[in-house]
C-alpha cells in the first residue's frame, strides 16, 4: 500500500506527493521480475520457462525497477485520480523523489486540471464592440452615400472587417474573462513547439544560434513569446468551450453529415469519418465565434 497527501497549487495544479512503504515496493519488485521472466529468452530453455535463478543473472536490476515503474506507477496515480475526483487534462508529470534500495519511496505527482471560468457579462462587451463598429460607419456631409460606400465594399473588404471584428471580441473576451492555464500545460506545449522548430532548422541547414541571430532574438525572448502565445491559445479555447456548453450549442450529426459530403476524395472522406470527435471540436468552436458575431 502506499500514502499521499495533495496540495492544490496555483493556476489550477495540483501536487501529490506519495509515499511507497519499501516493503510494497519489495512486492512490486518480484511482480515486475515475474513479468519480464514470461518473456525471457536464454539459450537451452523454452520461452518463459527460464528458472528465477538462472533469470537473475540475465535481466538487470534497472530493467526490473523499469518494469515496476511502468506496472505500478500508473495504478497509483490513476487510484488516487478516482479517489479525488480530479479532471486531468494532460498527462502527468512524475518525479521519483527517493528511490533508493531497501528503503521507503518517495513519487511527486504533478496534475494540470482544466481551469474554473467565470465568463460574466460577455454579451454586453460584444454589444459594446458591434456598437463601437457602426458608429464608425455613420455616414457624414462629404462623403459618399452609404447606399454607394456598400455597392463598392468587396467581399474581400467584408471579410477583413468581419475577421477584425471578431479579433476584437475575442481579445476583450480574452481580456476580461478569467482563466488560469496550468504551468504543465504550458510547459508541455512550449517543449513540443521548440522540438518541431529544432527539426524545422535543421532542415534548412542552421543551427539554433543563427536562427535566433536572424530573427533578432535571444532564446529566452523566443521562450517567451511562445509562452504567452501558447497561454493566449489555450484560454480561448476553454473560454469558447464554456461559452458554447453555457449557449448550449452543439453539433448535430447532420452537420457532420455535410462536412464530409463535401469531402470528394473517397480516401479523405473515410479518414475525415474515422476523427469524427476532431471535426465534431472544430464545428462546435466555429458554431460558437458564429455565435458571438450574432449578439
Amino acid at each position: 500500500m502506499y500514502s499521499y497527501k495533495l496540495n492544490r497549487l496555483a493556476k489550477n495544479t495540483i501536487e501529490i506527493v506519495v509515499d511507497v512503504p519499501k516493503n510494497t515496493i519489495e512486492e512490486k519488485y518480484k511482480t515486475a521480475f515475474s513479468n519480464l521472466l514470461q518473456n525471457l529468452q536464454v539459450q537451452g530453455f523454452r520461452k518463459g520457462k527460464v528458472p528465477a535463478k538462472i533469470a537473475e543473472k540475465h535481466i538487470k536490476k534497472e530493467k526490473i525497477y523499469e518494469e515496476l515503474i511502468r506496472i505500478y506507477f500508473p495504478q497509483i496515480y490513476e487510484d488516487i485520480i478516482r479517489k479525488e475526483s480530479l479532471k486531468p487534462i494532460i498527462s502527468p508529470k512524475i518525479e521519483l523523489v527517493n528511490a533508493k534500495e531497501m528503503e521507503d519511496w518517495q513519487i511527486k505527482i504533478s496534475v494540470a486540471e482544466k481551469p474554473t471560468i467565470t465568463l460574466g457579462e460577455y454579451k454586453d462587451i460584444v454589444k459594446k464592440i458591434k456598437a463601437e463598429q457602426k458608429k464608425s460607419d455613420i455616414w457624414t456631409p462629404g462623403q459618399q452615400s452609404l447606399t454607394d460606400q456598400t455597392q463598392q465594399i468587396s467581399e474581400k473588404e467584408k471579410a477583413r472587417r468581419q475577421q477584425e471584428l471578431l479579433n476584437q471580441i475575442l481579445s476583450a473576451i480574452l481580456k476580461s474573462v478569467k482563466c488560469e492555464i496550468s504551468d504543465l500545460v504550458i510547459d508541455e506545449e512550449l517543449n513540443h513547439r521548440l522540438s518541431n522548430l529544432l527539426t524545422d532548422i535543421q532542415k534548412i541547414g542552421l543551427n539554433v544560434d543563427s536562427y535566433l541571430k536572424s530573427k533578432n532574438l535571444t532564446q529566452e525572448q523566443l521562450k517567451k513569446q511562445y509562452k504567452e502565445e501558447i497561454e493566449q491559445t489555450y484560454k480561448l479555447e476553454f473560454i469558447l468551450s464554456e461559452l458554447a456548453d453555457k449557449e448550449n450549442i452543439k453539433v448535430e450529426q447532420s452537420d457532420l453529415d455535410k462536412l464530409f459530403a463535401s469531402i470528394s476524395d473517397p480516401k479523405e472522406k473515410e479518414l475525415a469519418k474515422s476523427n469524427s470527435y476532431f471535426y465534431a471540436s472544430v464545428l462546435r468552436k466555429q458554431k460558437t465565434i458564429d455565435y458571438l458575431l450574432s449578439i
